[in-house]
C-alpha cells in the first residue's frame, strides 16, 4: 500500500500541473494526505469503498438518486462535469484537467459526506440515494485516477 501511495503521490504531482508550467519538487507536500495530492485522492476513494462495504454488510443497497440537499446537488454537478473535463484533456493534450477534476470530485465528496449522513440517514430512500451518489463518485474518481495511471487500493 505504501508503494501505491508513493507512486500516486509522484504521478499526481507531475500530472496535476500544466505541461507548459514549472513546479517545485516538494516530496513532503506531494505525500500529504491533505490538499491537492495523490494520497488525498486515494484516501477519499478508499473512504468511499469502506462506506460501500459497510452498506453491504448492513444489507443496504443503492437506489435512485434524489437530490434534496445542497451538498448532494454540488456533488452531482461535479460528477456531471467529467465528460467535459476528459474531452478537454484529450483534445488539448492536458492531463492536468483530469487531475483537476479528480480533485474536485474528492473535495465535493468530502463536503457531501460531512453534510449528508449516508448509512445513518433518517429515511431508507435517502440512504439508498446517498449510497448511489457515493458509488458514482467512487466510479468517477477511479476512472480519473486510472486515466492518470494511478491504481486505487482497496484499503489504506
Amino acid at each position: 500500500i505504501a508503494h501505491k501511495v508513493a507512486i500516486a503521490a509522484l504521478k499526481f504531482a507531475d500530472l496535476s500541473n500544466a505541461r507548459t508550467t514549472s513546479y517545485v519538487f516538494d516530496l513532503d507536500r506531494f505525500m500529504s494526505f491533505e490538499g491537492k495530492t495523490g494520497p488525498y485522492l486515494l484516501y477519499q476513494a478508499v473512504r468511499i469503498k469502506s462506506l460501500l462495504r459497510k452498506a453491504a454488510e448492513q444489507g443496504v443497497s443503492a437506489g435512485p438518486i434524489v437530490i434534496a440537499e445542497p451538498a448532494e446537488r454540488d456533488l452531482a454537478l461535479t460528477l456531471d462535469a467529467f465528460s467535459t473535463a476528459a474531452a478537454d484533456a484529450y483534445d488539448k493534450r492536458m492531463p492536468h484537467l483530469v487531475a483537476e477534476h479528480a480533485y474536485r470530485v474528492a473535495q465535493s465528496f468530502s463536503k457531501f459526506y460531512a453534510a449528508c449522513p449516508v448509512l445513518v440517514a433518517p429515511h431508507e430512500d435517502t440512504k439508498r440515494s446517498r449510497l448511489a451518489l457515493s458509488a458514482a463518485a467512487l466510479r468517477q474518481l477511479e476512472i480519473a485516477l486510472d486515466l492518470l495511471g494511478i491504481d486505487t487500493p482497496e484499503r489504506m
